[in-house]
């Protein structure tokens, strides 16, 4: 499990085809952070949880599997590009995002970025079969980085991006166009997954609904 608090920028030194997967090397700088990472450990690598198969001085490697390249971005990752890292959360950690479990639900696409004064605003166009996961004011996950949704239409959502994010993860590298990972809110996916169930039961209706989440603060 993890927060999505950005712990490092990485960069892919290798990436081998085996078997339909990929091994990847990711290089990363943040020997403070990743230093005493071990084979078998949990990454996440731009969101996407991945096992540490194989590792170096200022470096380790991952197999990714057909499924993940299937539901998400790893696939399109070549030699130079950069990558965001966060290491599993211990028990003892401040939880400074929100619980990301490192398992993508599906890649959206970078509609637009406003720059507002010192902030910017992302717009992300997802699909549409997903929309009973996202609220506003509610916690997403946008290639590993814990973000609040600010605004919501049908297909559409944005969220802010302070000065600081901005800056230590790659979000300032996301162009209009570009494939992110998105990872809905745990709570808010059981949540809807309940209530489908008791709506297709014909069970009574419990008034846990959209404004309710927000009222009370998912």
């Amino acid at each position: 499990m993890f927060t999505g608090i950005i712990k490092d920028v990485g960069r892919v030194r290798g990436v081998t085809r085996r078997q339909g997967g990929l091994r990847l090397r990711v290089q990363y700088s943040n020997t403070r952070e990743f230093s005493n990472l071990s084979v078998d450990e949990s990454i996440s690598i731009n969101g996407v949880c991945q096992t540490v198969v194989a590792l170096g001085e200022g470096w380790f490697e991952v197999d990714t599997v057909e499924e993940t390249l299937a539901k998400t971005t790893l696939g399109f990752l070549q030699n130079g590009a950069l990558v965001n890292l966060e290491r599993a959360l211990r028990p003892l950690d401040r939880l400074g995002g929100h619980f990301v479990l490192g398992h993508v639900d599906c890649a959206a696409t970078v509609q637009e970025i406003r720059e507002l004064g010192s902030s910017r605003e992302l717009w992300i166009a997802f699909p549409e079969d997903f929309s009973p996961y996202i609220v506003s004011a509610g916690s997403i996950t946008i290639d590993g980085i814990s973000l609040t949704v600010a605004k919501l239409n049908a297909q559409l959502f944005a969220v802010a991006v302070i000065p600081f994010t901005f800056a230590h993860t790659t979000i300032n590298e996301l162009r209009p166009g570009r494939q992110v990972n998105l990872e809905f809110d745990i709570l808010g996916k059981y949540v809807a997954r309940q209530l489908g169930k008791a709506s297709s039961s014909g069970q009574p209706d419990s008034g846990i609904n959209e404004t309710w989440l927000q009222e009370h603060g998912f």
